[in-house]
């Protein structure tokens, strides 16, 4: 599954991405940078960061987006807000550990994530098992 973003969300992300690189935004919110697969050019992408007990997680609302398909490929990603960066390896979360982040995702984001999930912010657990599969996440670790 991929959803690719509307003329306006690309042209938003693309202001919203810029205004991070300067260090402005919420404390969840960071550029993922990752190399290009096939180029090796530097790509951002704004993401929103969720913390989950004690852990870090990078979830893609819209799919197996350009930036998810790098990073699988690179195996590491970089969190870059203002002049901060900071780099990760990524593991990849199994569908059976997924519903309970993705439910923290939605509960947290869903002003700006609902219209990517089929299910409302305060569903159970559970009834995110279903679509787990379609919403790639990663676990962030230290390099």
């Amino acid at each position: 599954m991929y959803r690719k973003p509307s003329p306006f969300e690309a042209a938003f992300n693309k202001l919203f991405g810029f205004l991070v690189a300067l260090g402005f935004g919420l404390p969840h919110n960071y550029l993922v940078q990752v190399k290009g697969r096939k180029s090796g050019k530097t790509y951002s992408t704004p993401i929103d960061l969720l913390e989950l007990k004690g852990k870090r997680y990078l979830v893609a609302p819209r799919g197996r987006t350009q930036w998810v398909r790098n990073a699988e490929a690179a195996g590491e990603v970089v969190l870059r807000k203002g002049f901060l960066r900071r780099h990760f390896r990524i593991r990849p979360v199994d569908d059976g550990e997924k519903p309970e982040v993705l439910k923290a995702y939605l509960d947290n984001f869903r002003r700006t994530v609902q219209r990517y999930f089929p299910l409302p912010a305060g569903s159970p657990p559970q009834d995110f098992a279903r679509v787990a599969a379609d919403y790639p996440v990663f676990e962030l670790l230290p390099l």
